[in-house]
């Protein structure tokens, strides 16, 4: 059976449902996780992380010009991208470039 939303209880339902809540020690009544609880519990905690592109990544330190900077951010928003896989994409475009000139 499905629980109804809290949203959409009414106050002396929502009183009911959440009346475990008003307890104190409720440590007292913990047990052990379950091996499925433990790998779910992992899942939670774990670091999203980037997504591996490549090689991976590095983080940069990069100087530039603020209204250089406003305007690669604007383009990004436009693009619906980062900032970071726009300037990679510029620099990919940049080096494709000087390749089929050499």
């Amino acid at each position: 059976m499905k629980r109804k939303p809290y949203s959409k209880m009414t106050p002396s339902e929502l009183a009911i449902a959440t009346k475990r809540f008003d307890d104190e020690f409720v440590a007292d009544e913990a047990r052990p996780l379950t091996q499925d609880e433990q790998g779910q519990w992992i899942r939670v905690k774990a670091k999203r992380g980037r997504r591996k592109v490549g090689e991976g990544f590095q983080r940069i330190s990069v100087s530039i010009e603020l209204g250089l900077l406003e305007r690669v951010t604007a383009l990004a928003k436009e693009r619906r991208i980062s900032r970071s896989q726009l300037l990679a994409q510029a620099l990919q475009d940049e080096l494709a470039r000087n390749r089929n000139r050499g």
